[in-house]
């Protein structure tokens, strides 16, 4: 299996580096492919613009979507941006990392998806949900929250931790064609002894040891 993993937190002895790591030496142990996007290490720029595209269709007013269909046609997006969605094409499972800010993805992974998934390569024409460009492909969110599980039930002082999400799974990953696993979720890590820290790691390993025999979650449309 081809395994595609964007990372993102600015602190590389954080838990969220500590799950990325185990995550790469596992599906590699277990014999998978792995390619990676660090975007703090990379320094990616979260924001969009002309930047995106070496040829422009109207350069006195930048139109996104319309910049992005030409670029599709005409192989015109920017290294950066061509390198990344080659990666999620390549892939047969995409892995995002991260920690859970203000009830989303941080800036520059939000960013990411901004700039990369680009109209006309990533998804249009009709091609969206169970029709989507990656269909057939899985993808899953890994993230730490900085509250209690409790806080992220039904009835919790947080909400659901599966309404949370879901703008990510639905609006983004299954609008694209990707059939999505549940998250793996690790609750308020800075507040675990070192043992509760190896035991998570330990838990999240040995789900990735056998994710290619996961079946996906339904999401659900409203």
């Amino acid at each position: 299996m081809k395994v595609f993993i964007v990372y993102w937190h600015p602190e590389p002895r954080s838990f969220n580096a500590a799950m990325f790591q185990t995550a790469c030496e596992t599906l590699e142990a277990a014999g998978h492919e792995v390619k990676t996007s660090n975007l703090y290490a990379m320094g990616f720029d979260p924001v969009s613009g002309r930047k995106n595209f070496t040829t422009m269709k109207d350069p006195s007013y930048l139109k996104l979507q319309i910049e992005e269909m030409n670029a599709n046609e005409l192989g015109g997006f920017s290294d950066e941006i061509e390198a990344e969605i080659r990666k999620i094409e390549w892939c047969d499972l995409m892995i995002w990392q991260f920690p859970l800010w203000w009830f989303g993805m941080p800036a520059m992974l939000k960013g990411w998806v901004d700039r990369v998934f680009a109209m006309g390569r990533i998804y249009g024409g009709g091609r969206i949900y169970g029709t989507g460009v990656f269909h057939g492909k899985r993808a899953m969110l890994s993230l730490t929250t900085g509250g209690s599980e409790g806080g992220y039930q039904k009835g919790g002082f947080n909400g659901d931790i599966a309404g949370i999400l879901r703008p990510i799974h639905r609006g983004m990953l299954q609008f694209v064609g990707f059939e999505v696993l549940a998250p793996h979720i690790v609750h308020n890590p800075v507040r675990m002894v070192d043992e509760q820290r190896k035991q998570a790691l330990e838990a999240f390993a040995a789900r990735l040891q056998t994710i290619a025999l996961e079946a996906p979650m339904d999401v659900g449309i409203y």
